[in-house]
C-alpha cells in the first residue's frame, strides 16, 4: 500500500490503450509526486553528505591530533555519531514522512516559530552559503583542469544555474543527475583508495608513518589530549553532516516509511566506510605529519602514486564531487522552502508546483537566485563561518523532536521497520547526540564569537519575519 493517495499527475495521465499497464505515480497531500526509489534516496544521502571536504579535511585533523591511531580514531567517532543520527532522523521519517523533514518535525513537535526559523537560516545561511561556496570550489578547480577565459564568480553562477534548471524538468530528472554524479564521486574516492593502497603495498603499510616531532610527542602526551581531539571531531563532525536533507523530499520517496530510514543508515554506512578508506590512505602515504603540513592530502597522495597525472586526475575527481554536492542541494532543499510557503508563512508564490512535473519550481528558483547572488558578492566564506553553530543547532533541536514523539506514541507506529527506523539505545543515545551537537556549538561559541554572534544575529531576525508572515496569514483568513 502506498503512503498518500493515487492520484494521477494532470501531464502524466495515461491513455486508455495504456491503462492497465501504467502505474499511477502516488501524489502526496501536498501535491508532490513520488518518483524516487530506495537508490535514489540511497544516493541523495550519500551525496548530500560526500563534498569536496573529503580530499582537502583530513589535514584539518591532523592539524589537531598528531598519531595515525588518533586521527583515524576521530574519524571513527564521528561516523559512530553521524550514524546515530541517520537512525534517529530514520525514526523521524518513519514516523512523519513529510515534506520539509526537519522544519515539519520541529513545527509538530513544538511550534511553527522553530520550524520557520530553521527554514529561515537555511535560506539565508546554511545551504546557500555552502552551495556558493562549493560552486566557487567547483570553478576553481575547473579551471585548473581547463583553462577557459572565465571567471571563477561567472562559472559557478552558470554552473548553478544549469543544475536549477535540470531540477526545474522534475524530481526524476534532477535525481538522475545526482545520482550519476553520486556513483562518480564514488569512483574517484575509490580511484584515490585504490592507488594509495598499491603504492603503500610497495613500500610496506606502516613504515609509511613516521615517528612525529618531539614536541607532538609532548602535545599528545598531556592533559589537553581530550580537548585536541574535540577539536578534531568539529571539522570531521562537519564533514559527515548532509543525511538530514534526505528527509526534506520524504513526500518524492516511495514508500518512504520503508525506503527513506533504509536509504539513511545505508547511506551513512556507505560513507562512514569511504571516509575512513580515504584518511587511512592519507596518514599512510602521506604520515602524520606529512598530512598535518599539506592542505591538499588528495592531490599530495595521488601526486605521490601516480606523478602529476595523478594529481590531475583527483582534481577531476573534486570537481565532479562538488557538482554532484550542488546537485543534491538544489534538489533537495527548496522542498522546505516549499513547505513554509504551504503553510502561510513565506510568499506565497513558493508553494507554487508545476501542474505536470509536480516540483516546486518557484522554491527551486529562489534558492538557486540566492546561491548565485552570495556567489557574485564573494561573501560566501564569510557565510560558511556562520553555518557550523546553526547547523548544529538545529540538529540537536530535532533530534529533541524524537523525545516529544515517542512520548506522544510509546508504541512504534504502524508501518515502521524496527531494524531501520528505531533509534537504538533511546533515550541515552538520543541525549548523546543531542549533548554532541550542542558541544559543536559551544565550541564554535568560545572560538569564532563574532562569526557564532552574527549567525545568531541572522537567526533573530527571522522571529520578526515568522509575525509578519504569521499576521499576514490571519489576515488572509480572516478575509
Amino acid at each position: 500500500m502506498p503512503d498518500f493517495p493515487i492520484a494521477h499527475n494532470p501531464g502524466e495521465r495515461p491513455s486508455a490503450s495504456d491503462n492497465s499497464t501504467v502505474a499511477p505515480v502516488p501524489v502526496s497531500a501536498s501535491g508532490l509526486a513520488a518518483r524516487l526509489g530506495i537508490f535514489d534516496a540511497t544516493m541523495i544521502v550519500m551525496g548530500g553528505i560526500i563534498g569536496a571536504g573529503i580530499f582537502i579535511n583530513p589535514y584539518v585533523v591532523a592539524q589537531q591530533v598528531h598519531t595515525p591511531a588518533l586521527i583515524l580514531g576521530a574519524w571513527i567517532a564521528g561516523g559512530v555519531i553521524a550514524l546515530g543520527g541517520a537512525f534517529i532522523w530514520a525514526e523521524l521519517a518513519a514516523t512523519m514522512p513529510r515534506v520539509g523533514g526537519q522544519y515539519a518535525y520541529l513545527r509538530e513537535a513544538y511550534h511553527p516559530l522553530l520550524a520557520f526559523l530553521y527554514g529561515w537560516v537555511l535560506l539565508l545561511v546554511i545551504q546557500t552559503g555552502g552551495m556558493a561556496a562549493v560552486a566557487v570550489t567547483f570553478a576553481k578547480y575547473f579551471l585548473q583542469l581547463a583553462p577557459v577565459h572565465v571567471s571563477e564568480s561567472i562559472l559557478a553562477t552558470l554552473a548553478l544555474a544549469i543544475l536549477t534548471g535540470v531540477n526545474c524538468l522534475g524530481v526524476r530528472a534532477g535525481s538522475t543527475v545526482q545520482s550519476a554524479l553520486m556513483v562518480l564521486k564514488i569512483v574517484a574516492i575509490s580511484a584515490l583508495v585504490l592507488f594509495g593502497m598499491i603504492f603503500l603495498a610497495h613500500r610496506g603499510v606502516f613504515g609509511a608513518a613516521p615517528a612525529p616531532p618531539e614536541a607532538l610527542v609532548d602535545h599528545r602526551m598531556s592533559f589537553n589530549l581530550i580537548t585536541a581531539f574535540g577539536a578534531a571531531l568539529v571539522p570531521v563532525l562537519f564533514s559527515y553532516g548532509g543525511w538530514q536533507t534526505a528527509n526534506f523530499v520524504a513526500e518524492e520517496i516511495r514508500e518512504p516509511r520503508k525506503n527513506l530510514p533504509r536509504a539513511l543508515v545505508i547511506g551513512v554506512i556507505g560513507v562512514i566506510l569511504l571516509y575512513l578508506s580515504v584518511n587511512f590512505v592519507c596518514v599512510y602515504v602521506l604520515g602524520a605529519g606529512g598530512l598535518a603540513s599539506t592542505t591538499v592530502p588528495a592531490s599530495a597522495v595521488m601526486r605521490v602514486a601516480l606523478g602529476s597525472k595523478g594529481a590531475a586526475l583527483i582534481a577531476v575527481g573534486i570537481t565532479i564531487s562538488a557538482l554532484g554536492f550542488l546537485s543534491q542541494s538544489i534538489l533537495t532543499a527548496p522542498r522546505v522552502y516549499f513547505a513554509m510557503a504551504e503553510d502561510g508563512l513565506f510568499f506565497r508564490s513558493v508553494a507554487w508546483l508545476d501542474p505536470r512535473r509536480r516540483v516546486p519550481v518557484v522554491a527551486i528558483a529562489v534558492q538557486g537566485l540566492a546561491a548565485v547572488l552570495i556567489a557574485l558578492s564573494g561573501r560566501y566564506d564569510q557565510i560558511l563561518s556562520y553555518v557550523v553553530s546553526m547547523d548544529f543547532l538545529f540538529f540537536g533541536l530535532t533530534a529533541t523532536c524524537l523525545f516529544v514523539f515517542r512520548r506522544r506514541a510509546p508504541e512504534a507506529p504502524s508501518g515502521i521497520h524496527e531494524k531501520f527506523a528505531r533509534m537504538p539505545g533511546h533515550p541515552v543515545t538520543t541525549f548523546l547526540f543531542v549533548s554532541v551537537c550542542w558541544l559543536v556549538v559551544i565550541n564554535t561559541i568560545f572560538t569564532y564569537p563574532r562569526n557564532t554572534a552574527v549567525g545568531f544575529g541572522i537567526l533573530l531576525a527571522g522571529i520578526p519575519a515568522y509575525f509578519f508572515w504569521a499576521y499576514q496569514k490571519k489576515r488572509s483568513s480572516a478575509a
